[in-house]
């Protein structure tokens, strides 16, 4: 018999730190009306000393097995998308997996920057479809304040830190429908970090982090606008849906006026938008199973609704995702 992915349950967590674009106009060249003109964000959360993407992944994944009704028994595959690992090795999600106590399931790390969750939830919905799972945990959680040059006020203001996740279960209904998946490593110096250890960092006597992102934002915007817009009807065309099916747009959140942007082309009007970059800024890897959590936890997102993901991140990375909650 076919079985899909569908989803059991979402969490999601934010660290206490908040950092105001009145704080960050304390230390570059910035305002917050600068900020929120052209970003949309006006707050950011961002890790404690010694707090780390495992961490946040943890409050994240345990939230979501509660929702779910699930325990970590339960689990047989832990994914975790991220672009800032806690350690080289081993993967995040094995470090997870030991916190959670599901051990003997597979577990591995996901790196596709901030299209990372829709490449994660694409490969659990694989593993469910072909019959050999029944319960996933799918992550996306990113430290991203450790890679970002504070002086610089072209990244400096855009990004936070954050964790959200779902629990994928094995059902005779469709949930997750279809996702669509992208990448064009011509574009990489656009939007990068660098540094990295095959290129001579050695360890344990390099302390600080293995660099700091850098990003074209002008070549960034006018590519994701153009991507995504196509993308979006591609995928609702190859399901004979029309934008009307949409129940709900979950997208990262990158920039207020991207995501505008493409409810524009989806003729959605922005009240079935899900939007989170005020207060949360861009969690990368994290972004949509943070909006879609907040947005199943008060109430706006229903079942038998029908969502649409999108993403757009260094590498770069696409994808789209259409699911029935």
């Amino acid at each position: 018999m076919t079985q899909f992915a569908s989803i059991a349950g979402t969490g999601s967590y934010l660290p206490a730190q908040v950092l105001t674009n009145h704080d960050l106009a304390q230390q570059v060249d910035t305002s917050d009306e600068w900020i929120r003109t052209r970003t949309g964000i006006v707050q950011r959360h961002i890790a404690a000393e010694g707090e780390t993407t495992c961490d946040l992944a943890e409050q994240a994944a345990c939230r979501a097995l509660q929702a779910a009704g699930r325990s970590a028994a339960d689990i047989d595959l832990i994914l975790v998308a991220t672009t800032t690992a806690d350690q080289i090795f081993p993967s995040t999600a094995c470090l997870l997996q030991q916190r959670l106590g599901s051990y003997g399931c597979a577990a591995f790390d996901l790196q596709a920057a901030c299209s990372g969750f829709i490449y994660a939830l694409s490969v659990a919905d694989k593993f469910i479809r072909s019959g050999s799972h029944q319960s996933v945990l799918v992550v996306g959680a990113d430290t991203f304040s450790r890679v970002i040059d504070w002086q610089d006020r072209a990244t400096c203001v855009l990004f936070g830190d954050g964790a959200g996740a779902v629990i994928l279960q094995a059902s005779s209904e469709p949930g997750v429908r279809d996702v669509r998946l992208h990448a064009d490593g011509r574009y990489a110096e656009l939007l990068q970090v660098p540094g990295g250890i095959s290129q001579g960092i050695h360890l344990p006597d390099y302390a600080g982090p293995v660099g700091t992102t850098q990003m074209k934002g002008n070549e960034v915007f006018k590519l994701a606008v153009t991507t995504l817009q196509a993308m979006v009807g591609d995928i609702l065309a190859a399901n004979g849906l029309q934008q009307s099916d949409i129940d709900w747009f979950v997208p990262h959140q990158a920039n207020i006026r991207i995501i505008q942007a493409i409810a524009k082309r989806l003729q959605l009007p922005m009240a079935q938008v899900v939007t989170t970059i005020a207060q949360h800024g861009n969690t990368s890897a994290a972004s949509i199973p943070l909006a879609l959590d907040t947005a199943v936890r008060d109430g706006r997102i229903q079942r038998g609704q029908n969502l649409l993901f999108e993403a757009f991140g260094g590498g770069f990375a696409w994808g789209s995702a259409l699911l029935t909650y």
